[in-house]
């Protein structure tokens, strides 16, 4: 098994952390930092309550002046590159919130963004104090690192994973909008990954501002129609008509259904929580045009307390000629992951073609052996 990503945060790593601050900071001690830092209730941290101890005791021994602690991270930030130094900007989000120190605390998250990033150490400054925060982050938007204009996306994500959530903007996203739009063309694919995700969050609570800002948009650029597709996913895995119709995908027509006929069938029709299956599917497309397609599975897992969810999992999206008949096969595995646990019990699977449902199966999960 794969060891887990806060075990990064190891005593090596702390003691070689503290050697680079006492080589600029003589009166820092790495031993008690480190025995300070991995103190009761260490192994029982999560990855983002390794960092934030990390965080805490760092305060504790740099000087309390928050100017003075800045400027020691700062002469040892170029030798702090990677994920693992996503504590720098947590420091500046857990010690540096303070008015008078608000220019200087942005300025710090404007030059660690680009070693670690600082998409969740700007949101309490959002939280705070949206309207000032934003003009920043447009100001950032125009900046000539990658790093800092992916920051003035990511991190005004109203729904940024592991982040705090932006009530304010999944409430009304508007002032998130003038930042994706200086963004729209960039030539960055690490930023415009970014203004998709933002334009995907808003779609989740406004997926009319997302529509509208797609019919905008589509056709204008390379890197903005990229985008566009990008930040439409949700409402294209929902089957909306409006955005289905904007990419192409070959709508139901009165008394001519897309698909002709189709089948999918699991094997074998029952196993054990762990274990895999084969999907297999065949359809026909109607006679005539070539059409756009999208085929995905759903599955309705069965949840704790007996209800189910679906999730989509995609086979295939492309231009295929009237009258094709397509087939194919896919193993699923049912095994647990971090984000989904399986629970036993009779799952329904069906085949969708442009989001409407054109075959269904079902597999029944028992408990793990």
């Amino acid at each position: 098994m794969a060891e887990p990503l806060k075990a990064m945060y190891n005593k090596e790593f702390l003691r070689g952390f503290g050697k680079k601050v006492r080589a600029v900071y003589p009166s820092f001690d790495p031993e008690r930092f480190t025995a300070d830092v991995m103190k009761e209730s260490w192994e029982a941290l999560e990855l983002k309550g390794r960092m934030r101890r990390i965080t805490e005791t760092l305060g504790s021994l740099l000087p309390q002046r928050y100017e003075e602690a800045l400027d020691i991270l700062y002469a040892i930030d170029e030798d702090c590159v990677g994920f693992p130094y996503l504590f720098f900007p947590d420091f500046v989000e857990v010690f540096g919130g303070r008015e008078e120190h608000w220019e200087l605390s942005m300025a710090a998250l404007e030059r660690f963004t680009a070693k670690s990033s600082a998409e969740f150490a700007i949101r309490p400054f959002l939280l705070r104090d949206p309207q000032r925060a934003m003009a920043r982050m447009l100001l950032w938007a125009e900046h000539q690192d990658e790093h800092v204009r992916r920051l003035a996306s990511e991190g005004c994500r109203p729904r940024l994973p592991w982040g705090q959530a932006l009530p304010m903007f999944k409430q009304d996203p508007s002032p998130v909008l003038p930042v994706l739009e200086k963004l729209k063309t960039d030539p960055s694919l690490y930023v415009r990954k970014s203004v998709a995700n933002n334009l995907n969050d808003i779609a989740k609570d406004h997926p009319d501002i997302v529509k509208a800002a797609a019919r905008r948009w589509m056709g204008s650029n390379a890197h903005t129609d990229w985008i566009v597709r990008h930040g439409c996913r949700s409402l294209i895995r929902k089957a909306d008509p409006e955005i289905m119709a904007l990419f192409g995908y070959a709508p139901e027509e009165s008394g001519d259904p897309l698909v002709s006929a189709a089948v999918l069938d699991t094997d074998p029709a029952g196993l054990h929580i762990g274990d895999s299956c084969e999907l297999r599917y065949a359809l026909t497309i109607r006679e005539g045009e070539p059409v756009r397609i999208r085929i995905e599975y759903g599955i309705d897992f069965v949840k704790a307390r007996g209800q189910t969810s679906r999730k989509l999992f995609l086979l295939s999206d492309r231009t295929v000629p009237g009258g094709s008949r397509l087939t194919g096969a896919r193993t699923h595995r049912w095994a647990d992951l971090t984000t989904r646990k399986h629970y036993p019990g009779e799952h329904r699977i069906t085949l969708l073609v442009n989001g409407r449902e054109v075959a269904g199966t079902s597999l029944l999960l028992e408990p793990q052996q």
